[in-house]
């Protein structure tokens, strides 16, 4: 379950943990995950998608919306974020608004550490179930994450020149 750059584990049977490393500042990786124009450049779901809902209230208790468009049609998610410490840490419930897992209700946590001017990003998804978790890795997700994760490399490159 691991792509050249996102590394994908399952450390308990309710959770999914992805990790990627990228060539960037970690204050340059929070403010790409967490700034609406920044979102809009990297966060785009499968090819020929586009984010055209971004709203994020970035505060304890505020919200998050997000809806990609595409030719097949539409996908909504949003969430409220419990914990944020910028630029290293971020806890946010996620909740799509067609459910296509069991609960349709998760807890997500960004974690970004920062060593020599690398930044490694592991994104934590608690599901209320064993089932729910297997469904959603049955789905493409990680080849959804690996090629956002990608695009946000790509564009990180642009803003550091590396």
């Amino acid at each position: 379950m691991t792509s050249s750059t996102l590394k994908v584990t399952t450390p308990t049977d309710r959770e999914i943990m992805m990790t990627r490393v990228f060539d960037a500042p970690r204050a340059l990786v929070f403010e790409a995950l967490t700034k609406p124009p920044l979102l809009k450049r990297w966060f785009l779901g499968p090819p020929g998608w586009t984010l055209a809902v971004c709203e994020i209230d970035l505060r304890v208790g505020g919200a998050y919306r997000y809806v990609w468009r595409g030719e097949r049609g539409e996908m909504g998610m949003g969430g409220i974020f419990k914990e944020i410490t910028a630029p290293e840490r971020i806890v946010a419930t996620e909740a799509f608004d067609q459910g296509w897992y069991p609960g349709n209700n998760a807890q997500v946590t960004q974690t970004l550490s920062e060593q020599g001017g690398k930044t490694t990003l592991t994104l934590r998804v608690m599901y209320e179930s064993k089932d729910a978790r297997d469904m959603v890795l049955k789905s493409p997700m990680e080849s959804g994450v690996a090629a956002s994760y990608d695009r946000l490399a790509e564009f990180l490159a642009t803003q550091t020149g590396r």
